[in-house]
């Protein structure tokens, strides 16, 4: 049997850009990415704290080292710059090696830094 797992999750950034008129997804900073081992493009959950929204979307490599977290395109009407958010992934393995696998967690510090 397969079943979805949390495979990573970045607990608790800041909004920096909410960018209307870009393509949609969310950029994120690539140390913040790697940190939680995601890579571009991949689909993602975007979960903000302050309003309750939950949006699927994918990730965009943000500039290293730079704390962006931007809602772009559509995405960007489900927060606002400062707002706090979790970005989430998941996996799907089997049942058994579920089991024993541990998400990769990440609890960025202020200005989204590791």
């Amino acid at each position: 049997m397969q079943i979805e797992v949390l495979k990573s999750k970045v607990h608790r950034a800041v909004l920096t850009e909410a960018n209307l008129n870009y393509v949609g997804s969310l950029t994120l900073d690539e140390d913040l990415m790697d940190a939680a081992n995601m890579i571009e493009n991949e689909k993602i959950q975007v979960v903000n704290v302050n309003n309750g929204e939950r949006i699927e979307t994918y990730l965009i490599k943000g500039k290293r080292g730079s704390g962006t977290a931007c809602l772009n395109g559509p995405a960007a009407r489900k927060g606002a710059v400062g707002d706090i958010i979790i970005v989430i992934s998941y996996a799907t393995m089997d049942f058994e090696e579920a089991k024993t696998f541990k998400p990769s967690i990440v609890f960025p510090k202020e200005g989204n830094k590791l």
